[in-house]
This record gives C-alpha cells, sequence and structure tokens, in this order.
C-alpha cells in the first residue's frame, strides 16, 4: 500500500494579530497569515524580493497558546499541512483558499526584543517557552 506526506515548514513574520473564534461545538480556532521572503540575483546582477503570504489555521490548545503569545511582526516557524478549502459565495462565485493547518509552532526572533504587554504585564518569551514547550 502506497503512503502520502503531506507537510510543511515555514519561517517568517506575522502579517497580523491573531484571531480567535469558536466552532458551535466550542472549540477554540485561531487564524492568521505569515509572510516568507526570499531575495536573489539575476544574471545581470538585479536583486528581487519576492514574498510569499500563507494563511495559518491552529486548533485546540496550540490556537489558545498563539492567541496569547503571537503579534503582528513577530518571527515565527510553522509546521503543518496543506489544505485546500472550497466554497460558493452567496452569489454562487466560487472560491478556493489554500492554508496550513499547523501542528507546531515556535517563537523565533531576539528574545529580549520580543516582549509585548498584555493586560499591563510585560511577558518575555524566555518565560513563555519555559511555561509551553513549543
Amino acid at each position: 500500500m502506497s503512503r502520502g506526506l503531506n507537510k510543511v515548514m515555514i519561517i517568517g513574520h506575522l502579517g497580523r494579530d491573531p484571531e480567535m473564534r469558536y466552532t458551535p461545538s466550542g472549540r477554540p480556532v485561531t487564524t492568521f497569515t505569515v509572510a516568507t521572503s526570499r531575495t536573489w540575483n539575476t544574471a545581470d546582477g538585479e536583486r528581487h524580493t519576492e514574498t510569499e503570504w500563507f494563511n495559518v489555521v491552529t486548533w485546540g490548545n496550540l490556537a489558545e497558546i498563539c492567541k496569547q503569545y503571537l503579534a503582528k511582526g513577530q518571527q515565527v516557524y510553522i509546521e503543518g499541512r496543506l489544505q485546500t478549502r472550497r466554497w460558493d459565495d452567496t452569489e454562487g462565485v466560487k472560491h478556493t483558499s489554500v492554508e496550513i493547518v499547523a501542528s507546531e509552532m515556535m517563537i523565533l526572533g531576539d528574545r529580549r526584543d520580543s516582549t509585548q504587554t498584555q493586560g499591563g504585564e510585560p511577558l518575555v518569551s524566555d518565560e513563555i517557552e519555559d511555561e509551553y514547550p513549543f
């Protein structure tokens, strides 16, 4: 029997703050975007940069962690699988969206610079990593 593999790993920066909602059954789901960039030189020495945007979806405990600790601009490592969603809008127009359903997330970047404030209390990623091993 043949087996398949659907695995994606990206490192990039959040394009917006995560948004969390709950399914009708009460399961948390958080979505956000991550931008990755690559730079190269053409044969004539011209420098080019290309940015790719990814929609990321997280579920359950990971969704709650992402909502609590991630913010626009932060660098993150995301690991998960690609999923394609298809739907028709109210006018009957077909839409397609490819997203990463994340199974792992790690906050990257200089920890000294990645402090945030939440409820007036500063959060430092060193403390976060000690509490949540992601």
